[in-house]
């Protein structure tokens, strides 16, 4: 990067983060000036038309602006500072350049996050969790995490997921949280280890975000993750809300939930509750005793496209569906894309639902492990379809992800791993087929809308 564009970054950084703190006092007029300052940071142009996008939303008094006021209003004030600077200014706006120009230097281009799991130990034992077959002995030990987040840092990468197992199991993850205090921390978490003590660490850090895990509401929840454990999880939503800490919540889509998660009563529920972000993610046959039946069928998963659309144009939360959300992201992400895997043992999977890998973060950088030949042909092959709403190489394109898996991969990175490619390969041939014409359909619909409307816009 040049002096002047260090220069032209830093200023228009500092003078973002010094506006962003006024927040708490802008009017929505403000707040949208504030986008026009925002869209000038990033010299990525996909960047800036999110950005674009976001203003128009504003203008329109979308449910987004309530989002935006939930970053101030009522929120600790460390823990404010630290989402606008962590996630706004070092993650998604000055984050941006830092990518490319690391691109310039080496000539890959970074993921945008990470995913780390510190531990599979968990403290439950849900049916059809991927985490089921791994080793529950050994730990990835803090000082290759240290590592890892420190090269993501010097790649422009500031935000940084954990999950697991339980990775509040970990004590040490403390260490991580104060030591990089310039990185945004989401944790999956099933929060039955989250207290009072817990909820006053997190407001003393001010850089971590939990992501709850629900199955729905009460009934749902306590059949998968035992009694009682639906009202634990309220208790815990609570006690974040009056701290004035953010939290997400992190469900998984079955046959046996679909309407539940698809229903105003939870989302609403969740929004009562000051959930900021809903995270929903398919079951896919990996892990102990994989269960093709417990899959949502092709159309419950096209229902709940239809009803995430909905909940985005209506409630003031944030929504994330990890494959129906294929239009947004050009198709899949991983394979160092986006984003990445790296399990307890190290093993750096494409995807957390790919079990299978070629590298091992041990001994590696974060760089190599990037231009592995596994990890350069997915990325080659990306995306899949040409159709954005079949993403998805294990359950969208399995042929494509039974090659991966077979072919460039070295290993499996748990006992049983391969089932999905082998035992299940015609179950997950039939579905991917059943699917397509749905997914078609709605794709050529939504193309359709997004035509008229530029048509209407232009006119």
């Amino acid at each position: 990067m040049g002096t002047f564009h260090r220069i032209r970054d830093y200023t228009l950084g500092t003078f973002a983060s010094a506006a962003l703190a006024l927040l708490a006092t802008c009017t929505d007029e403000q707040l949208i000036t504030l986008t026009y300052l925002a869209e000038r940071i990033p010299r990525k142009e996909s960047y800036r038309e999110k950005i674009r996008w976001i203003r128009d939303l504003f203008r329109q008094r979308h449910p987004g602006l309530h989002i935006a006021r939930k970053v101030v209003k009522n929120t600790n004030p460390l823990h404010r500072r630290k989402i606008i600077q962590n996630v706004i200014i070092n993650q998604l706006l000055m984050g941006t350049n830092k990518r490319k120009e690391f691109e310039a230097r080496t000539g890959t281009y970074p993921p945008d996050t990470l995913l780390i799991s510190p531990t599979m130990r968990c403290d439950l034992t849900c049916y059809g969790c991927y985490a089921g077959h791994y080793s529950r002995e050994h730990d990835l030990p803090l000082e290759e995490i240290d590592r890892v987040i420190t090269e993501a840092k010097e790649m422009g990468i500031h935000l940084i997921l954990f999950t697991g197992g339980e990775p509040f199991l970990r004590d040490d993850l403390f260490t991580l949280f104060k030591k990089h205090r310039d990185v945004a921390f989401q944790v999956y978490t099933n929060a039955r280890l989250i207290d009072k003590r817990m909820v006053k660490r997190f407001a003393a850090v001010g850089n971590i975000m939990p992501a709850i895990s629900l199955e729905g509401l009460k009934e749902q929840t306590d059949r998968r993750r035992g009694a009682g454990h639906f009202q634990h999880c309220v208790e815990v939503m609570d006690m974040l809300r009056k701290a004035g800490l953010f939290f997400a919540v992190s469900t998984t889509q079955t046959r046996e939930n679909t309407d539940v998660l698809a229903s105003d009563e939870f989302v609403d529920f969740l929004v009562e509750k000051g959930c900021i972000l809903m995270w929903n993610f398919h079951y896919v046959p990996v892990g102990r005793v994989p269960d093709t039946q417990l899959m949502a069928t092709p159309e419950q998963r096209d229902y709940m496209r239809e009803r995430f659309k909905y909940f985005r144009a209506v409630k003031s939360m944030l929504f994330v569906d990890f494959w129906n959300d294929g239009h947004l992201t050009n198709g899949c992400i991983a394979g160092g894309r986006k984003y990445l895997h790296i399990n307890a043992n190290g093993d750096v999977e494409p995807c957390v639902f790919c079990h299978f890998a070629a590298d091992n973060i041990k001994g590696k950088s974060l760089l190599e492990v990037l231009n592995s030949p596994l990890f350069k042909e997915i990325r080659s092959r990306q995306p899949f379809t040409d159709n954005p709403f079949r993403p998805c190489m294990l359950i969208d394109a399995p042929a494509q992800g039974r090659e991966m898996a077979l072919k460039y991969a070295r290993r499996f990175t748990h006992e049983g791993a391969e089932v999905l490619f082998t035992d299940l390969a015609e179950e997950m041939d039939r579905y991917s087929s059943r699917y397509k014409p749905i997914a078609d359909t709605a794709w050529a619909e939504f193309r359709h809308t997004k035509t008229k409307k530029s048509t209407v816009a232009a006119g």
